[in-house]
């Protein structure tokens, strides 16, 4: 008794072990149910953008934040405001030089668990062939299987970055002494991914032997003529 006890008691050592020590779960955004959007003073209003075109990948560890990273990259030339000739003035040299400079990314270097759900993500933005750190207030909104639609995950961030930090100083001079555009750019993030599942692997079928025992034919009926 006391050896198998001894036995069960060290399988559950090892087992807590080892999930306290997995590796992180790799995930995908899921471009389709993701969006950068972004909002810069204009005149004296917010106005409103996004990026539609989103990709990357999450490496998660639930259990110990910490040890979680992420690598997004975002199609320049996907910038939307919903009026296309100031869009084409977005894409410009006098923005984002999407034609020169066709991706931004960013890259976490470092993962800071919170209070619940809540974290730091310390990273490198880059646009316009700048790199810069940038510190994203983010919070992890949940987590599971979802039937056919695989495990996901979903997370929101927002940040606020000076964008002349990455040469981007287009602007205009207003009759009362104020500028047209703020420089500051409040940053909000929506990311929902979807769980790296492994494909399992077509069974191999044997094709089906031929029965040695199975008599020929022929042999049978020079057998029946020959009695």
């Amino acid at each position: 008794m006391k050896l198998a006890l001894r036995a069960t008691l060290l399988a559950v050592a090892v087992t807590i072990a080892a999930s306290a020590h997995a590796d992180p779960a790799s995930y995908k955004v899921d471009k389709a149910h993701s969006e950068v959007g972004f909002r810069i003073r204009h005149f004296f209003a917010k106005t409103p953008g996004r990026f539609n075109d989103v990709s990357g990948t999450v490496l998660l560890d639930e259990k110990n934040l910490a040890a979680s990273s992420v690598d997004v990259t975002i199609q320049t030339a996907s910038i939307s405001t919903d009026n296309e000739r100031r869009d084409n003035h977005l894409r410009s040299d006098d923005f984002f030089a999407a034609e020169k400079y066709p991706q931004i990314t960013f890259k976490s270097t470092k993962i800071v668990p919170g209070e619940g759900k809540q974290f730091k993500i310390l990273g490198d933005l880059t646009m316009r062939g700048v790199t810069k750190p940038v510190t994203l207030d983010a919070e992890m909104l949940g987590s599971g299987a979802v039937g056919m639609a695989g495990t996901r995950a979903g997370f929101s961030a927002t940040t606020t970055i000076n964008r002349k930090d990455w040469g981007i100083t287009w602007n205009k001079t207003l009759d009362n002494g104020g500028t047209m555009l703020d420089d500051n750019v409040s940053i909000e993030l929506g990311i929902e991914a979807v769980k790296d599942e492994p494909k399992a692997e077509a069974q191999k079928v044997d094709a089906p032997k031929p029965d040695a025992a199975k008599k020929d034919p022929k042999k049978d009926d020079k057998k029946t003529t020959s009695n």
